[in-house]
């Protein structure tokens, strides 16, 4: 496996040897100083280039960078409509075990980048004519703290979604309750993550899919958040329904006290219906 070095060398050595390329910045967790290092971060990299269309016509530029197991240029998938307007991206794999996320924005457009991300560093200006920037920092993705309409949006997808998976578990539709499980479990994840930024005075991150959690959270806490994640059974998805809802209503009930917000009224009520839809007979012709 090629070291971070040699791939930095590599990285620049290209585009210090391409007139189209103006100046190299880098952002991500590799500039991030709050982020462990490990082998698995990506090298996320930036070309300010004069023309992009020379790159793009010509696919096997890329190959300089090394041997590939697998790539995606995002803009050019259907399945996901690009969202990046003038710019374009190389994701890749490398045989060697690193990767390069490469994004080209057109040189016109760098006063623009330059203010897009707090974890921005330049590595390379040509031209001198980036603007200096502060040491990266990852601000842009500390937790924010909630106004209380965010705050009932929350309470309200939660509670509401969670009478779809019940509905699916009722009916022996297991992929349909799993899918809404997702939705629910987005909803508790953002508030245990509010609840962690109040306890740090929204001060820090707690990463990318809340990844952070494990170690922000009281270690009971997390236990119960994993046992959120069930085994397919049905019985096993009940319980992890209920056990969502017990932490959810919880850490909601903590969150409203914590910043003077007024708690979220109707779940008790939803509650008390799913526990009703667990226990209604499988050739039931009617709810109540």
């Amino acid at each position: 496996m090629r070291t971070a070095q040699q791939m930095m060398d590599l990285i620049l050595g290209i585009a210090e040897n391409d007139e189209r390329v103006r100046a190299v910045c880098m952002n991500g967790s590799r500039t991030n100083i709050n982020v462990k290092k490990d082998p698995f971060q990506d090298f996320d990299i930036v070309y300010l280039v004069t023309d992009i269309k020379s790159f793009t016509d010509n696919p096997h530029w890329i190959d300089i960078f090394g041997e590939r197991i697998i790539m995606q240029t995002p803009e050019d998938m259907v399945l996901f409509p690009p969202e990046l307007g003038g710019r374009y991206t190389y994701l890749m794999q490398f045989s060697d075990g690193n990767r390069i996320d490469l994004m080209l924005i057109p040189v016109e457009e760098q006063e623009a980048y330059c203010k897009e991300d707090s974890l921005t560093t330049i590595l390379l200006d040509k031209d001198g004519s980036l603007p200096k920037l502060p040491p990266p920092t990852d601000v842009n993705y500390w937790v924010q703290c909630p106004t209380e309409e965010h705050y009932k949006d929350c309470c309200n997808e939660f509670w509401w979604v969670s009478t779809y998976v019940a509905k699916g578990l009722w009916r022996k539709e297991m992929l349909y309750a799993q899918a809404h499980f997702n939705n629910t479990r987005e909803m508790l994840i953002q508030m245990l993550s509010w609840q962690v930024g109040v306890q740090t005075d929204f001060s820090r991150s707690v990463g990318k899919n809340g990844k952070d959690l494990e170690y922000l959270l009281p270690k009971e806490v997390w236990e119960q958040l994993l046992a959120t994640y069930n085994n397919a059974s049905y019985d096993s998805a009940w319980q992890a329904l209920f056990t969502m809802c017990e932490l959810f209503q919880s850490t909601a009930t903590n969150v409203a006290s914590m910043l003077s917000f007024q708690s979220y009224g109707e779940s008790t009520k939803v509650l008390n219906y799913l526990k009703h839809i667990q226990k209604l007979p499988s050739d039931a012709k009617v709810i109540f």
